[in-house]
Order: C-alpha cells, then structure tokens, then sequence
C-alpha cells in the first residue's frame, strides 16, 4: 500500500477518534497519508426526497474520490449511544448514493476509542459486520479503552499489552 486514506468519525473539534486514526496511519513506513477531518464533508441529512430534488451533495462524490485515489483505510469510530456518530452516518448515507460498493474493495483497518472501559467494541462490532454489506474489506481491527489512561500523543499507546495488540493488527492491515 502506498496511499492511506485516514480519518476519525467524529465531528468533534476535539476528537481522540481523529487523534487515534491520525497516530496510526503514522506509524506506517513508505507511505502517502491523507488525514481529513469530517467536519470538511457536512452535508444536509440524508432524504430520498431532498435527493430527488438536489441531487447527491458534491462533498459526497469527493470523498468518494478519496476512497478511490486510496490504497488502504483507517478509520477510527466515535461511538454514540452504541453506534455511529450522526455526522460519519450522513457521510455514509450520502456516499453510498455516489454508486454501489462504497468502500471499494479497500484494506481497512478499523479502530475506535473511548474514555470508557469499552473502548468503542460496540460500534466496531457494528462496523466489522456492516461495512461487508458496503464493499468494506476489514483486514485488522482494535479497540483501545480508556483512552485517557492509555494513549499519550507523545508516545502512543501506553499499556504495552495494549500496544502489542495494536502493532498486531497493524501489521496485518500493513500485509494486506
């Protein structure tokens, strides 16, 4: 892989999703990262309706295009109330209406991240499962808990447990 597309789903100016996607895609040797902040592809709510009479919003086909110029993703997921943030679910309803197979085919690593003792799990699992549907290839993924105990911007993730599964599955979306 040469080109990452990185991001966390969140629309928080303060997001540790960002901060975490940011960190991985930088621990990747030889490669070309793109990091975007979600904040650059607000778009209206998703409606058939609004789409029939405006069309698909053309922050929708660019990022699709990013997608498309990418070798591989990592997203890190914000979780709310158990699943996506508001924010990344408009992007992905927007984008899936660009044309079929959303994700195409790309290596992704998802992550997720949270002040709590879950660490996200709950919309990773969802996201593990769901992104099939959408022509996601999940080749590695983690969870990392209490991000506040764990993770330092200055040396990354802390516990060295943790740290050990995370360079796990780096390498593994890094093999893909």
């Amino acid at each position: 892989m040469k080109k990452i597309l990185a991001l966390g789903a969140s629309s928080s100016q303060n997001s540790i999703n960002k901060q975490f996607a940011y960190h991985a895609a930088h621990q990747l040797n030889d490669v070309e990262v793109t990091l975007i902040d979600l904040n650059v592809f607000e778009m209206p709510i998703f409606s058939v309706a609004r789409e029939k009479v405006d069309g698909v919003p053309e922050a929708a086909q660019r990022f699709k295009d990013l997608i498309k110029a990418s070798d591989g993703i990592i997203l890190s997921l914000a979780e709310h109330n158990g699943s996506y943030t508001a924010a990344f679910k408009n992007l992905l309803d927007w984008t899936s209406r660009v044309e079929k197979g959303m994700w195409g085919g790309k290596p992704m690593f998802l992550l997720a991240t949270s002040p709590g003792g879950r660490g996200g799990q709950t919309v990773l699992d969802l996201a593990i499962t769901y992104f099939g549907y959408m022509d996601g290839k999940v080749v590695a993924h983690f969870s990392l808990p209490l991000f506040g105990q764990h993770f330092s911007a200055d040396t990354g993730i802390t516990d060295p447990e943790l740290s050990a599964q995370f360079k796990a599955q780096l390498q593994l979306f890094a093999a893909s």
